[in-house]
């Protein structure tokens, strides 16, 4: 039976690209490719022909040979010897495993090296206070965590000696194991991926090449972080088993409540009481500022509960910039107690001379309320 043209089999031109002829050759494959039909006797045989068709036109010497000689370039033994499956086409095999299988066709080490297994990232929770968000500080804390073994510097190994490579895989962390006309690796049974096996281990660490201890870090706290503000302190997590590297250490901020002030973003609230004559007559007040200094607050007469005094540039820092937020204080007006005899009497001199615009608001409240109730005795 006589072969098709390998530019026919790869459905590509004789002036194709190398990048061109690997992308027609990748759809292919994973199109013909054995275990997406399984039992198909036709798709194994073209996956073959492509396979040959492939190694032959991806490798530039013998790719010349074919356009000079056609298929006879490679008859009893011709230049270049008949197509088979190199070291290179293995490789390029791995990549299309990996879009069957993901990951787990390959070692944990990838090609060439041994696997250092990762440090876990670590969490720390730590309180501040509202004038600690303000201003910034530089907080010590205190971690129980994994530090490499200082008796054998992360090893694992008993002081003395070291780690041999694995005599299963070589020392690469992958094995690979043949199935037909093609390879598959896979993580080394034997040492997990790392490459390495220890004889005999360190007795400080049990083999893992780190203990638990504690330490003591600084943290630098910004001015304007917020509740929930996360800090990241890289490398400064759990270290990675046999000298891998080490995680991350997480930082996450909670606020105390403040007596005084509550926070929204950058903004301060702050509830204050006056007196029944301040809300009255009109007066000022100071009120301190987390800045360390005091604000004056003038209330005009005639002031009602709830009343809102804004004051600029007197909040929050905003975190990782110069913009400020704003201190905003709502009064609540405060109604006399424990009256004397003769305050009991001025009060109700005062209540004597007192009209409807001395008290709009209740007087236009029960007027309403008045013809609300006169409907109803007119509808019934």
């Amino acid at each position: 039976m006589s072969k098709r043209d390998y530019y026919e089999v790869l459905g590509v031109s004789r002036t194709a690209t190398e990048a061109e002829m690997k992308s027609a050759f990748r759809k292919l494959a994973m199109q013909y490719h054995p275990d997406r039909n399984p039992g198909d006797h036709e798709a194994e045989v073209k996956f073959k022909e492509i396979n040959e068709a492939y190694q032959t036109l991806s490798d530039a010497q013998k790719r010349a040979a074919y356009d000079r000689y056609g298929h006879a370039a490679f008859a009893n033994g011709g230049p270049g010897g008949g197509p088979g499956f190199n070291g290179d086409f293995s490789d390029f095999m791995s990549d299309i495993f990996e879009n069957f299988f993901g990951d787990a066709g390959r070692g944990r080490g990838g090609r060439g090296g041994t696997a250092r297994e990762r440090g876990a990232d670590m969490r720390y929770n730590l309180e501040i206070t509202l004038d600690e968000a303000f201003h910034g500080k530089t907080a010590e804390i205190k971690i129980p965590t994994a530090v490499t073994c200082e008796a054998c510097s992360g090893s694992g190994a008993k002081p003395g000696s070291k780690p041999r490579a694995c005599p299963t895989c070589g020392g690469v962390g992958r094995v690979r194991a043949t199935q037909g006309f093609f390879s598959i690796e896979r993580t080394c049974p034997n040492c997990h991926g790392r490459g390495e096996v220890i004889d005999d281990p360190c007795a400080s660490c049990g083999g893992a090449g780190r203990v638990t201890r504690e330490r003591t870090l600084s943290v630098n706290i910004p001015a304007g972080v917020e509740d929930g503000t996360r800090i990241r302190l890289a490398g400064e997590g759990e270290a990675g088993l046999r000298g891998g590297p080490p995680g991350d250490l997480y930082i996450f901020l909670s606020l105390k409540a403040h007596p005084f002030f509550q926070r929204d973003g950058a903004d301060l609230f702050c509830r204050v009481p006056i007196s029944m004559v301040t809300a009255a007559l009109g007066g000022e007040f100071s009120v301190p500022t987390l800045g360390g200094t005091e604000a004056l607050v003038k209330v005009p007469e005639g002031t009602q509960t709830g009343k809102q005094f804004r004051l600029r540039g007197k909040g929050m820092p905003v975190l990782r910039s110069r913009d400020v937020g704003d201190l905003y204080i709502q009064v609540v007006v405060e109604t006399p107690q424990k009256l004397t005899k003769r305050q009991r009497e001025l009060l109700m001199e005062f209540d004597k001379e007192c009209s409807k615009e001395n008290h709009p608001e209740s007087s236009g409240f029960f007027s309403r309320f008045r013809e609300f109730l006169d409907g109803l005795g007119g509808s019934t």
